[in-house]
């Protein structure tokens, strides 16, 4: 690598004879260069949250009323192929063991703070897998399910956003399991919007955004689903 003089349009940088491709060993020396100078004048004390930012954009796309949300959100989990079921809190555990059994489960994984109400129609025969740090992935694959709650649902994008609370558990056994029932209390859980979902979420959990199931076309652009994760929701 033969350097060169200073290229004109970006003073300071030196451009070389390198192959395409190659990554100059300087790179990350120039790119924090960079970042520094971009900074100069940023107090060190200076955090993100310390200057306000200027939200212009719109927060709702139109004016619906709490029971149209929960209709949008359902329409759009339906378009992503998630099955939606309507129910109250004293019909819900009936529901649940309804689901299980349709779907033929031997065993259910479960998060640590799920109510134990929720379950309670379940036969003793499905057998009960807690969430705990020994369930391996290889466990998972073996499970038939999984049920947890939410923290959040978008209407807007027919997003479910788990943060691995109590009730919901670790990220892991939501992806691996083939079948997903994930409870969403309506409609206080439910926004019209991203930046709605935004504010009830703390950025500093581990959010796992779920937006229908996990796709890919790379292949000819023939779309498979269920590649990463639960194949279908309830």
């Amino acid at each position: 690598m033969t350097p060169q003089a200073p290229d004109s349009r970006n003073p300071g940088i030196q451009s070389s004879t390198q192959s395409p491709g190659a990554q100059s060993p300087d790179s990350r020396a120039l790119v924090m260069a960079r970042i520094r100078r971009a900074l100069a004048d940023v107090p060190r004390a200076e955090t993100p949250d310390a200057v306000p930012v200027e939200r212009t954009y719109h927060r709702v796309h139109g004016d619906r009323t709490p029971s149209e949300t929960v209709d949008l959100l359902a329409e759009h989990l339906a378009d992503y192929r998630a099955i939606v079921h309507r129910t109250d809190a004293p019909a819900l555990p009936v529901l649940i063991a309804r689901l299980l059994a349709d779907r033929g489960a031997t065993s259910v994984a479960l998060p640590p703070g799920l109510p134990d109400s929720w379950l309670s129609a379940v036969p003793d025969a499905v057998r009960r897998v807690p969430d705990t740090a020994e369930l391996t992935p290889h466990d998972l694959d073996a499970v038939s399910s999984v049920v947890t709650a939410c923290a959040v649902a978008i209407a807007e994008t027919g997003t479910v956003v788990l943060d691995a609370a109590p009730d919901q558990g670790r990220r892991r056994i939501t992806l691996v399991p083939d079948h997903h029932i994930c409870v969403i209390r309506v409609p206080d859980q439910v926004v019209d919007s991203v930046p709605e979902g935004l504010e009830r979420l703390d950025p500093a959990r581990p959010l796992t955004w779920i937006s229908g199931p996990s796709a890919t076309s790379d292949i000819e652009l023939d779309r498979v689903e269920g590649v990463h994760g639960p194949a279908p929701s309830k």
